[in-house]
């Protein structure tokens, strides 16, 4: 796809100039986005959710991606939105995947913990060994509440210690992983050594424990390319982003082995495309998630543009964070 940026070449450009093809495998991850509903606004969000959002996945599409998934051998479901937990049909989608046998994996903001009517989050996780991948932008108040509100450091630490009394962060059966995004036009920091600095200033201050860091690069789409063009330095986001263009990191991208459902059960190459309307295939805004067939899946190619250099920047960042 062509590039938007005057000085930026295409991202399948850049990837033929390194002698790179960008391909699938088989699917292994199920990534849904329940919907955009949110009880936050952050900045960095690529969702632009909130609030006031009102897409919602229905109960309809909830069975009809469980009957699909039911029949495939897909390891890991992975819940995004929005926050996934404040769809109605939530706690129905969880029991149903781990019925089958499968790993849930929860994308929360960890506010939602304490916001009434949302007391059984927690319990109902460590119940059902949800893996929780958690934002948490920092390990200091100012950095936190600045990116994601005023109070959501507080509330998230609360969080934090209330899923670490329930075994969360302490055994292999409650994983609990946090993510970093930076907060503005910078590329996050090798991953591991700020790993440590979280593990460090976690524990010794608020005696949290958690199993893994994931570090992402910021999208240049929604809500954080708005935010790049009031602060005037979007096409300089989108240079430091191709100066730092990483060939090493295009082979753990999520998008070969993922494919991303949005609330209507249309299907995508990642949440990202999602949000940008990229779809692949023929009658593409058609195919909904259980018409996939997965040799057809196979033969698709990946839909790229320019965000795709966020993914592919430094260390590299996908969903479980740096890709090299």
């Amino acid at each position: 796809m062509p590039s938007a940026l005057q000085n930026i070449p295409s991202f399948e450009a850049t990837l033929a100039e390194s002698q790179l093809k960008l391909t699938r495998k088989a699917p292994r991850v199920l990534q849904v986005n329940v919907g955009k509903l949110c009880n936050l606004t952050c900045v960095h969000c690529h969702v632009n959710a909130g609030p006031r959002r009102k897409e919602i996945m229905t109960r309809d599409t909830v069975d009809r991606i469980l009957d699909w998934l039911q029949g495939t051998e897909i390891e890991v479901v992975d819940l995004t939105g929005g926050t996934p937990e404040m769809i109605p049909g939530f706690r129905y989608i969880v029991e149903n995947i781990r019925g089958m046998g499968k790993t849930v994996m929860d994308r929360c903001n960890l506010t939602i913990l304490n916001e009434p009517g949302y007391e059984w989050v927690a319990e109902f996780h460590a119940e059902h060994g949800v893996e929780i991948v958690a934002s948490m932008p920092c390990y200091c108040p100012k950095n936190v509440n600045e990116q994601r509100g005023d109070g959501v450091f507080d509330s998230s630490i609360k969080a934090l210690q209330t899923l670490n009394k329930l075994g969360y962060g302490r055994n292999a059966r409650l994983k609990l992983d946090l993510v970093y995004n930076p907060n503005g036009a910078s590329l996050p920091p090798e991953q591991g050594e700020l790993e440590a600095d979280y593990k460090r200033e976690l524990k010794t201050h608020f005696g949290i424990v958690f199993h893994h860091l994931y570090a992402i690069t910021n999208m240049p789409i929604a809500r954080f390319t708005s935010y790049l063009k009031r602060e005037g330095v979007y096409a300089e986001y989108m240079q430091l982003l191709l100066d730092n263009f990483n060939p090493g990191s295009v082979g753990g991208l999520m998008c070969r082995d993922t494919i991303n459902v949005d609330w209507e059960g249309r299907v995508y190459d990642c949440d990202f495309n999602q949000q940008l309307g990229l779809q692949s295939g023929e009658k593409a805004a058609l195919l909904k998630v259980w018409d996939v067939d997965f040799a057809d899946w196979l033969s698709l190619p990946i839909l790229t543009s320019d965000h795709c250099y966020g993914c592919t920047a430094g260390q590299g960042s996908s969903c479980g964070g740096a890709t090299v």
